[in-house]
């Protein structure tokens, strides 16, 4: 019989963690390989972890609402074929004989409270926690790691900035880490400044009558790419007003035939997906992600669009959809929206977006400032139609129909000059649309 690891897999394009939800196995249960192990969530998919072997579950080395960094150890198997290599027992020993070190560690430290844990790879960094520490000026000699062997994890460096106790280069090294949530002693403060960083939302105490919301399952995986999507890019936003009273006109004329041939509705929402995808094609650049050392741009046209439910925000892609029809458009918007709502939406499902358009008019907005969908380098917000009264080239007044598009853009990856252009192709098209020039199928 041998002992092996089960990882935190990587998910999705771009996913560097995962939280374990819920579950599905525990010790002493005996699995197949293939069988689910636990069902995990991460910023933009929830997600089944299956077991890589035949055994029996010896150790669960995560709890219900732990993020781990991929590559994280989440359980340990004894299999039954006893066929591992040598090698293999070597690099993943048993658990048992770490957990007694620990054990007895901890009796010796408990005056302390402070049990000893394994470091031997406190000074392994990957890429994404070398990028935040250089961008944000953190010494990571001083952060304490929560990571497996006592790795600094992303999650570690954004707690950090979240709570505003950044160990910033050259300032003297922390003698003694705090509480888990800091990982880090916050240096002595300098004489100098005013202002305090802001208090950690932990802070807020609840009065009688108030309700209390536990922040669990998707909305920490939503707020927690929010939170790296503002801290890591740094956000510009423009607008331009679209009259789009053709448009609508087009549509009203021909959704009844095509909900009685297709069998679903024909929203406004492929129109205006059909016009971006088109100028994508024009300025490229907007379909491009930061890198850190370099820009990608991408190939593949992937739509990212927003679903909403009661209770969380998913942002399911719409693959080559500049190789689509409106009609093709309009049925991957459905089949993606049902989906979600019947909560049938995959890994697949939730890869490889590019570019996010996002229907807030549906909700009668009428201009907003959209958080980018990282690592994209833009998204769209489509605002509410409504009508307005305009003044026309031949200087009379009509009522038209005027929509706004809002659009955030990561200027380290894109400038003014090129957004506005790509909005003014966007707005061109759109205003161009009718039954002569435009065709759904």
């Amino acid at each position: 019989m041998a002992t092996e690891k089960i990882l935190m897999p990587q998910l999705g394009e771009s996913v560097t963690e995962g939280t374990i939800s819920k579950w599905l196995v525990q010790p002493g249960d005996h699995i197949k390989k293939y069988d689910p192990l636990a069902e995990v969530m991460t910023d933009k998919v929830n997600a089944e972890i299956p077991s890589s072997f035949t055994g029996v579950i010896k150790e669960l080395s995560a709890q219900e609402g732990d993020t781990l960094a991929v590559g994280e150890l989440i359980c340990y198997i004894d299999t039954e074929s006893g066929t591992a290599e040598k090698s293999n027992e070597q690099a993943a020993p048993a658990a048992p004989s770490s957990d007694k070190k620990e054990e007895g560690t901890a009796t010796a430290s408990s005056e302390t409270g402070l049990p000893k844990r394994d470091k031997s790879e406190k000074n392994r960094f990957s890429p994404a926690v070398l990028r935040i520490a250089d961008e944000h000026n953190i010494d990571l000699n001083q952060v304490e790691g929560t990571g497996m062997n006592g790795r600094i994890t992303r999650k570690d460096l954004m707690k950090l900035i979240e709570s505003g106790n950044i160990p910033a280069q050259g300032t003297a090294p922390a003698q003694a880490p705090i509480q888990e949530a800091a990982n880090v002693k916050a240096p002595e403060p300098q004489a100098a400044p005013q202002t305090e960083a802001p208090k950690p939302a932990a802070s807020v105490e609840s009065q009688p009558g108030d309700i209390e919301i536990p922040v669990t399952g998707v909305r920490k995986a939503i707020a927690a790419n929010m939170v790296r999507s503002k801290h890591e890019a740094p956000h510009a936003w423009t607008m331009v007003e679209v009259d789009v009273t053709n448009l609508v006109s087009y549509r009203n004329g021909v959704k009844n035939d095509f909900k009685s041939k297709e069998g679903y509705n024909l929203t406004f929402l492929p129109f205006f997906i059909k016009a971006v995808v088109e100028s994508l094609k024009e300025f490229p650049q907007l379909n491009s992600m930061w890198a850190g050392d370099k820009i990608i741009q991408k190939k593949d046209i992937n739509i990212s669009i927003a679903v909403a439910t009661d209770t969380a925000l998913y942002v399911p892609v719409i693959k080559q959809a500049d190789e689509k029809s409106i009609k093709g458009i309009a049925r991957e918007v459905k089949e993606l929206a049902d989906k979600v709502r019947t909560n049938r939406l995959g890994a697949d499902d939730m890869k490889g977006g590019t570019f996010t358009v996002n229907n807030t008019g549906s909700f009668g907005s009428v201009m907003s400032t959209p958080i980018i969908n990282y690592p994209q380098a833009a998204i769209l917000s489509v605002e509410s139609i409504v009508k307005r009264p305009v003044v026309m080239n031949n200087g009379m007044i009509a009522v038209r129909d005027m929509v706004n598009l809002c659009l955030s853009l990561d200027h380290r990856v894109l400038d003014g000059l090129v957004c506005g252009r790509f909005l003014a192709r966007v707005k061109e098209r759109l205003e161009n649309i009718s039954s002569e020039t435009t065709s759904i199928y």
